[in-house]
């Protein structure tokens, strides 16, 4: 793509991460940002304070670089690159308002680390599907990274894979800055299935902590969930791939053990006793890992792969198994 010209960028969706990729796009002298938010508030305010007042409040956003917008074709309209950056639970809702038309000539970059639990996809081949967006021409954003470090500027890294070599380096150079450096891969597929899966995991970590394991035992249960990571990844797209590297095994590590990580908070909720109901109210964000366990065991049975660490987070979450009893079936299984 030119460099002449400012790329057009769109960004779908309110939440941090969301919050966190319009500042890094900031940072770009050749990018436009049009946001689409849900809330009418939250635009609102951004228009007068150019802040985010809901998610990650203290970064400023550019108005020479952002324009929010209402409607969701209103900010697609001409972009080079449309980010989704909802959960995957609630990402359907809003992209009703669109057709293939709109996405026609466009790059997706999916900035999701779940499944549509309705249909139990990725997001990536739900995309290709609904939309009819070349797989070529979509990537996804995987980490190691959260958003509150992105908005403190700490150094982070990303990993852009698609299924199209050009899609990931382009978009990698893309979002490149002073404190992010973004890699690309073309294992698309293994990507963003490690990435759901890990947000299962970090799950698993919190529990263990709110029953009240150590580290000794999260860190046996971390090196085999790897293992598990592994068998079924390998089962659903079988191909050479390094899970020791960071868009594997980091993005892991920092989803497991980082105090940024709402997953673990969910979990460490769950195992101090909380029903799934009563951690969803208090925390008031989204833990992707809770609808990833569900569609990951529904997908699973089609596969028959082994993972008990998975299916103990299942039968917590769906089947409402005591989390203390479950967690000591699951030590036979570790080693």
């Amino acid at each position: 793509m030119s460099t002449s010209s400012p790329e057009k960028i769109a960004v779908v969706g309110g939440g941090s991460w969301a919050t966190a990729l319009v500042k890094i796009l900031c940072e770009q002298p050749q990018v436009q940002i049009r946001w689409w938010l849900r809330s009418a508030e939250d635009i609102a305010h951004i228009r007068t304070y150019h802040h985010n007042p809901s998610y990650l409040s203290d970064v400023y956003l550019s108005p020479k670089k952002v324009k929010v917008c209402e409607k969701l074709r209103d900010a697609v309209k001409g972009a080079d690159y449309v980010i989704l950056a909802i959960p995957a639970a609630f990402v359907q809702e809003p992209m009703q308002e669109l057709t293939s038309e709109h996405l026609r000539g466009k790059r997706l970059v999916s900035a999701i680390k779940g499944m549509v639990p309705d249909c139990n996809q990725l997001v990536t081949d739900w995309v290709e599907r609904v939309f009819e967006v070349p797989l070529d021409d979509i990537c996804v954003i995987a980490g190691p990274c959260h958003a509150e470090e992105v908005a403190l500027e700490k150094q982070s890294y990303l990993t852009i894979a698609s299924t199209g070599q050009s899609c990931a380096e382009d978009f990698a150079r893309l979002i490149t800055c002073r404190f992010v450096t973004a890699n690309p891969l073309t294992d698309l597929y293994g990507v963003e299935y490690a990435a759901v899966m890990k947000n299962i995991v970090a799950l698993a970590c919190g529990i263990t902590h709110g029953i009240g394991y150590g580290d000794n035992f999260q860190a046996v249960m971390v090196a085999n969930a790897m293992q598990e990571i592994r068998r079924f990844v390998t089962a659903v797209d079988p191909r050479e791939r390094d899970l020791s590297s960071s868009a594997y095994l980091g993005d892991l590590l920092v989803t497991a053990y980082s105090q940024f990580s709402r997953n673990r908070l969910f979990g460490n909720m769950i195992g101090r006793g909380y029903s799934v109901k009563a951690a969803q109210l208090e925390m008031k964000m989204i833990a992707e890992g809770y609808y990833a366990a569900n569609s990951i065991h529904s997908m699973n049975k089609n596969h028959g792969v082994d993972m008990p660490i998975t299916e103990a987070v299942y039968r917590i979450l769906y089947q409402r198994a005591a989390p203390a009893q479950e967690m000591e079936a699951l030590k036979k299984y570790l080693k």
